[in-house]
């Protein structure tokens, strides 16, 4: 495997040089009382809504996009927020449930909100889409990437993710750089996990890679061993767990306790050091992710993450960084459309060339995707149990 290396410090110069662009924008006053916010009203705050999990399995998540949205929200309001207006966010608890994210889709819709900043699980945030739109909603989802998403050809659906057929091709290109003739997936039938196994098995056989085998788990089990068998016996040179990582660490310390030694390969839903604390020490050796970096892996991002921290009392985590870009990219577009009406917003949102990300430069494509995934390897620190970078697949 090749060695970690970190993003040039330029590329932090950057961003944060277009986040104050961003602001002082806003600070202008040139467009100030021109919109009013959602209530109505000219004078109050403009609200962004977030749903993202604080309970259920993928709760670890929820508090690392709130914190960074609202991080970005703070700087926005003290360089004197958007057309003279500060923003606010109002966050629900979706649980990474289809029926409680549509509950709390329906709420923050009544709450008054202009435009969503919100999604984690695809499988919670494809429901949602019909309520936002009806509403007039436009969204800019940090997280969740299934393809299905921006399939569903809803003119208000922005990714700032990678998509699943990114994040497959990222992957793919991990396993052959390691020599691998064959590999299996493994997923959970989610919208997101199945996305990804089947955008993988695409790409892996038009490659010629053999696929050794598929396979799809139930969530919230205890016992994977017949997978994990399978696994051992069809002996495929990477594994790519495409769920979460309650159910991915459990199927790696079965598989290796059954005889498999190939890498198991997890996606970004299992990045999270739950994962080497439920498979547990001895088996992390052989596992890395496909992921886009974090914070803690960027050269240069030292003064974001301290004003993180401030904020929120702890180091930030996966998914912080597209929280954060998330409203930006909304206050952005709210700025330039010099109101908060659907059709102005899309078409800034539209509109937006090379605005700056922690992903790289942003300009939405046809389909309201990155025109490039950005998505890295990590692999786990045998001290801390956290996912650090292990290759950026530059070459």
């Amino acid at each position: 495997m090749s060695a970690p290396s970190a993003r040039p410090a330029r590329f932090i110069t950057a961003l944060l040089a277009a986040g104050t662009i961003a602001v002082t924008a806003g600070c202008s006053g040139g467009l100030a009382g021109g919109s009013p916010d959602a209530s109505g009203s000219a004078e109050g705050p403009i609200a962004l809504g977030m749903l993202a999990p604080f309970s259920g399995s993928e709760s670890a998540f929820g508090a690392y996009m709130e914190n960074g949205a609202q991080l970005a929200i703070q700087e926005i309001n003290e360089a004197g927020g958007v057309l003279g207006q500060q923003l606010e966010l109002v966050v629900e608890d979706d649980a990474c449930d289809a029926t409680a994210s549509v509950a709390a889709a329906n709420k923050l819709v009544t709450e008054g909100i202009v435009a969503s900043v919100g999604g984690y699980c695809s499988g919670a945030t494809l429901p949602t889409l019909p309520i936002f739109d009806q509403a007039g909603i436009p969204m800019v989802i940090p997280a969740a990437n299934s393809n299905d998403l921006p399939d569903a050809g809803l003119p208000g659906v922005f990714l700032i993710n990678g998509t699943g057929t990114q994040q497959a091709q990222s992957a793919l290109q991990y396993a052959q750089e390691q020599g691998a003739a064959s590999v299996a997936v493994i997923d959970d039938a989610t919208s997101y996990s199945a996305d990804l196994a089947g955008a993988f098995v695409e790409q892996a056989t038009e490659a010629g890679v053999e696929v050794a085998f598929e396979a799809t788990v139930t969530p919230g089990e205890n016992d994977y061993a017949s997978v994990a068998t399978q696994l051992a016996q069809e002996a495929p040179d990477v594994v790519y767990w495409t769920g979460y990582y309650q159910e991915g660490a459990l199927i790696n310390r079965q598989s290796v306790d059954a005889g498999f030694s190939g890498t198991f390969m997890v996606a970004d839903g299992s990045v999270d050091a739950s994962f080497a604390e439920i498979t547990g020490e001895g088996y992390t050796e052989n596992v890395v992710g496909t992921f886009t970096q974090t914070p803690d892996m960027l050269t240069g991002a030292e003064t974001w993450i301290a004003d993180y921290e401030e904020l929120a009392g702890e180091a930030p985590g996966p998914y912080s960084t597209q929280a954060y870009d998330a409203v930006r990219i909304v206050a952005q577009a709210i700025e330039d459309a010099g109101s908060t009406e659907f059709d102005a917003v899309v078409a800034a949102l539209e509109g937006l060339d090379g605005f700056e990300t922690f992903a790289g430069p942003l300009t939405f494509t046809d389909a309201h995707t990155r025109d490039s995934g950005g998505f890295v390897i990590v692999s786990i620190d045998p001290e801390s149990g956290e996912f650090v970078l292990e290759d950026d697949l530059l070459g």
